[in-house]
């Protein structure tokens, strides 16, 4: 059994499954589910609006002093002066969801002055619950997860995400790609990150890494990620992640050798921080346990 039995978490849980049983309802029938478009390529439903209502409602039932900050309607409502913050996405994965691809999760992180201490991740399709308390670990259904133990890359699996919006760097990103896909066993483009971020932490995946992520993206499963064993950041290995626009997760071994293929397309490269970073990890897989020098860091 896992030990997440912090009473914020168990709160966070029943937000998620009141939330995924309105999306499970709604997908029995998505011809009939209203879509609007916010800009090109990026869709809300009345699915996520309802699912969003019914997580907040529950969140602040239990906590009437917590702030809320939600992908759908933002930081309007709960007590916004708080140092507790609960960072939603109700349907990460919209457009697999009006489709009918069941790959699509709800998002939930509560962040305390700042950091992120509970994380609930629930995938309606496959009912399963992934979830992780600050310094407790991970788990996926009550049992214990861990990142992958594969150190070679041309072994690895990586997920992605790619651009969609006509202001996304596209040609960048298919160097990016390209670089990534020569050196690894295989890409894969699920299409809900808070979803690839929880399978890299249960060792499905043994990377992940885009651009354009918003913290609701992020937040919930940068701690799984973490609390799995692997290491999160920005593509020059820099933990501070949440509001840059740029997510790149993976196992310690991982990760760093994903730095240094990556690194070059951060926005924040220059020579000095990528040295800078590059240490950074090394000293961060050393942390780990992880002989550093493994790491293609050179």
């Amino acid at each position: 059994m896992s030990p997440n039995l912090h009473p914020m978490i168990n709160v966070a849980v029943k937000a998620a499954r009141t939330a995924g049983s309105i999306i499970n309802r709604a997908a029995l029938d998505v011809e009939a589910v209203r879509i609007s478009q916010k800009q090109v390529n990026d869709f809300v439903t009345e699915v996520d609006h309802a699912a969003e209502q019914a997580i907040i409602e529950t969140l602040l039932g239990a906590y009437p002093g917590h702030a809320i900050w939600a992908e759908e309607s933002g930081p309007e409502h709960g007590a916004q002066d708080s140092e507790f913050v609960w960072i939603i996405d109700p349907l990460d994965g919209t457009t697999n969801f009006i489709h009918g691809l069941p790959i699509y999760c709800v998002s939930i992180a509560l962040a305390v002055k700042g950091k992120i201490e509970q994380a609930v991740i629930y995938d309606p399709s496959r009912n399963d619950l992934f979830t992780a308390t600050k310094g407790r670990g991970a788990y996926l259904n009550d049992r214990r997860i861990r990142v992958s133990k594969r150190i070679r890359l041309q072994e690895c699996l990586i997920s992605t995400g790619f651009p969609f919006r006509p202001t996304d760097d596209f040609n960048s990103y298919l160097r990016m790609m390209g670089d990534v896909m020569q050196r690894t066993a295989g890409l894969r483009r699920p299409g809900a990150a808070a979803l690839d971020l929880a399978y890299v932490a249960a060792g499905f995946t043994d990377g992940f890494f885009e651009t354009g992520l918003q913290p609701w993206d992020v937040a919930a499963g940068s701690l799984l990620v973490t609390e799995a064993g692997g290491l999160m950041g920005n593509f020059t290995g820099e933990p501070d992640f949440l509001e840059q626009h740029e997510c790149l997760a993976g196992s310690p071994r991982v990760y760093g050798q994903l730095v240094s293929i990556l690194g070059k397309y951060s926005k924040f490269a220059n020579v000095a921080e990528k040295a800078a970073a590059q240490q950074a990890v090394a000293e961060l897989a050393a942390d780990q346990g992880v002989l550093a020098n493994a790491n293609g860091l050179g």
